[in-house]
């Protein structure tokens, strides 16, 4: 169940790079995540949890402009499976598991990004321009994001 969870985490890295990791934080310091005395134990600090809410905060807004480039050039690709991985890797530690839920979260993480580009793609087409789609991206993204932490609490 726990590396299900490190992959789905890895999904939304895909859909939304900072979203899973400012998720991962904020079940940290609400305690949904277990990761005091865990190498992972700095994400339930007050710290991490306001970076990275800014940072996905950030990413929402910039992500709607039209410089935007896309999810698949590699700098942006690989963002999010850094971001994958090192979330699964969170969720993994929990468990004592980090290295299988760091392989589950990049794992996810490609799989959100090329599904993600996908679905994004046909949502901008069926509305006839890209922010309804983000819009909609966002919304699941973030709802899903904050339901896998709470699954593994």
């Amino acid at each position: 169940m726990l590396y299900i969870l490190a992959l789905l985490i890895g999904v939304i890295a895909g859909l939304r790079a900072m979203t899973a990791p400012a998720a991962v934080a904020w079940g940290s310091y609400l305690g949904w995540l277990p990761v005091t005395g865990t190498w992972a134990s700095f994400m339930g600090h007050w710290i991490a949890v306001g970076i990275f809410t800014i940072l996905a905060i950030v990413e929402l807004v910039t992500d709607q402009l039209p410089s935007t480039p896309s999810r698949k050039v590699p700098q942006q690709f690989g963002a999010r499976i850094v971001m994958g991985a090192f979330t699964g890797a969170v969720i993994g530690a929990t468990a004592g598991a980090a290295i299988g839920g760091l392989i589950a979260g990049a794992i996810g993480a490609v799989i959100g990004t090329l599904g993600g580009a996908e679905v994004r793609g046909r949502l901008a087409a069926a509305f006839g321009k890209d922010p309804p789609a983000a819009f909609i991206e966002d919304a699941v993204a973030i709802i899903a994001g904050l339901l896998i932490v709470a699954a593994v609490a």
